[in-house]
């Protein structure tokens, strides 16, 4: 591949990277359509269904996803279909608001983000092959990044209009999923244009692939302990609405701040994307290490100021969101990276989908610390979390990449 190749494709990343990534913000499971439908009037069930099926949905099929992948010399084109079925699926969620009410609105909505997790698992499984194959290693990380920094800037600005109500609350948030549709239809379309070398091919049986599979997560050392890092450290993705959850119980409007919060998390990662992600091609164990002792120590604010009063305020959660989304961008960046750094050409999407797949589980099993929340507390909850992400930020620092071994 040539300079002026690589050079294009780095552009053509970033752009499709900032479409995507701007579409995730419009169409956030946790407090937009968790927002939509409680407008719509659908079941608490229903609603509670969003965060597990749009994570899990999006992983644990990779296991086999990434078996057929490597079937294709040109693997572009996964991404592409992805993209393109992603932009359908949130197309139906903009209509489901649209047209229906109750709980037929809520099942469609779930039922969209089912094919839309789904969609995202095929982009996801070959983002990191591609990845690896068209962007040189050393540029990697601030082209993600900077791809992070242009999407956060469209999610601020849909912040603000939220915070001000410059119009109809209902009309902005529909408007804004139309309008990730059609982001996912220019990603597609942009990342058709890159220029892929063929791999090569392989056509071995699903069972030598499950073998191949095993195979590496027993034998490689640096696998292992990277997929613990990365467990320990999903509760960075798992702790922003259980902070909401306990700045409610103090008593503090949370639903008054929707606007502020969408700001704090869009504003941290505009300004803290392109710098991780430059400080991830540097050494992304330290970026992972920094990144959930933050976040650790954040959640222990978090407690802290429960205690004393300070969400009565109007500044503690948003500060609280702002740094916690800070600390999370890193660790998405730096995971990202790492695993495409450890993994080489041929084994890139077998540990991709071994990766996804084990952290899949483990995201699904969060699903009980809202049973824990109820039969403790949303407090005990955070502690439980603080302490992952810290535990996760210190064994962060052991991680190596092969050429440190």
């Amino acid at each position: 591949m040539s300079k002026d190749d690589e050079v294009q494709n780095r552009r053509i990343h970033v752009i499709a990277l900032a479409f995507t990534k701007t579409g995730d913000g419009l169409v956030d499971p946790k407090i937009i359509l968790a927002w939509l439908m409680t407008y719509v009037g659908a079941s608490a069930g229903l609603i509670g269904l969003l965060v597990p099926v749009r994570e899990a949905g999006a992983l644990l099929p990779q296991l086999f996803t990434a078996a057929k992948l490597r079937n294709f010399p040109i693997r572009k084109w996964w991404w592409v279909i992805g993209s393109l079925v992603q932009s359908m699926a949130v197309l139906m969620i903009a209509l489901s608001g649209l047209f229906l009410t109750g709980q037929v609105a809520g099942i469609a909505i779930v039922e969209a983000v089912t094919v839309f997790a789904l969609a995202r698992s095929i982009s996801s499984v070959s983002y990191k092959d591609v990845l690896g194959k068209t962007v040189i290693k050393n540029s990697r990380g601030v082209t993600t990044g900077t791809a992070a920094s242009i999407a956060a800037f469209g999610i601020l600005l849909f912040g603000f209009l939220l915070l001000f109500e410059v119009i109809d609350r209902l009309q902005l948030v529909l408007g804004a999923l139309f309008m990730a549709a059609l982001f996912w239809l220019s990603a597609g379309i942009v990342f058709s244009r890159l220029n892929e070398e063929p791999s090569r091919r392989t056509d071995s049986t699903q069972q030598s692939i499950w073998k191949t599979y095993i195979h590496h997560l027993i034998s490689d050392r640096e696998l292992q302990k990277f997929l613990l890092v990365r467990a320990l450290l999903t509760a960075t993705a798992v702790a922003p609405p259980f902070l909401l959850l306990l700045a409610g119980d103090t008593g503090s409007g949370v639903l008054s701040q929707l606007g502020a919060l969408v700001i704090a998390s869009s504003f941290a990662t505009f300004v803290s994307g392109r710098i991780w992600g430059q400080l991830a091609d540097y050494s992304t164990a330290v970026v992972l290490a920094g990144c959930g002792l933050l976040g650790g120590a954040f959640l222990s604010l978090g407690l802290v100021g429960a205690a004393i009063g300070w969400f009565e305020t109007v500044w503690f959660l948003p500060l609280l969101i702002f740094v916690f989304m800070v600390s999370y961008q890193g660790v998405r960046i730096a995971r990202t990276i790492h695993l495409v750094n450890l993994a080489n050409e041929d084994t890139r999407a077998a540990y991709t989908a071994i990766s996804n797949t084990i952290i899949g589980i483990v995201l699904l099993a969060t699903g009980l610390y809202g049973l824990l929340a109820e039969v403790t507390s949303v407090s005990v909850v955070l502690g439980v979390l603080s302490v992952m992400s810290l535990l996760g930020g210190l064994l962060a620092f052991r991680l190596r990449l092969p050429k440190e071994l």
